[in-house]
């Protein structure tokens, strides 16, 4: 089996509150609509299943990594297409702060623009929630 790496890019935010407190916020998949615009701007549970509504991907299933105490936020995108994007996300301790750490991955056949747009997304996402942190 041929194993090719693919391209990954870490999208990355300080913020200045604690990371269990970010995490906290952050792993509530209620919250993604206040700040992960990228995923979609409703988010419903739904037969046990959370569902964000999102105008250009169409629906899509948001699946969370357990709970943990470590600030793994990872979660997986079953797009419309069927296809799963699998997204590492971390929050990592940093002084009385935390940063929050995204690795945006190429997908197959995506072009220099699409991935350039998407890593876009991934930095608005986490301006937007260190600016809801922020001024909680």
């Amino acid at each position: 089996m041929e194993n090719i790496a693919s391209e990954s890019r870490h999208v990355s935010t300080h913020i200045a509150r604690t990371a269990k407190d970010v995490y906290d916020y952050a792993s509530t998949p209620s919250n993604l609509p206040q700040w992960a615009h990228g995923l979609g701007n409703s988010i419903a549970g739904i037969d046990g299943q959370w569902i964000a509504e999102s105008s250009p991907m169409r629906p899509v299933v948001v699946a969370f990594a357990p709970q943990n105490e470590f600030g793994v936020l990872d979660h997986d995108v079953t797009l419309p297409s069927g296809e799963t994007v699998h997204n590492p996300v971390r929050v990592i301790v940093d002084g009385t702060g935390c940063e929050v750490v995204f690795t945006l991955r190429r997908r197959p056949g995506m072009s220099d623009e699409d991935f350039q747009r998407d890593a876009d997304a991934v930095t608005a996402d986490l301006a937007t929630l260190k600016q809801v942190m922020e001024r909680a």
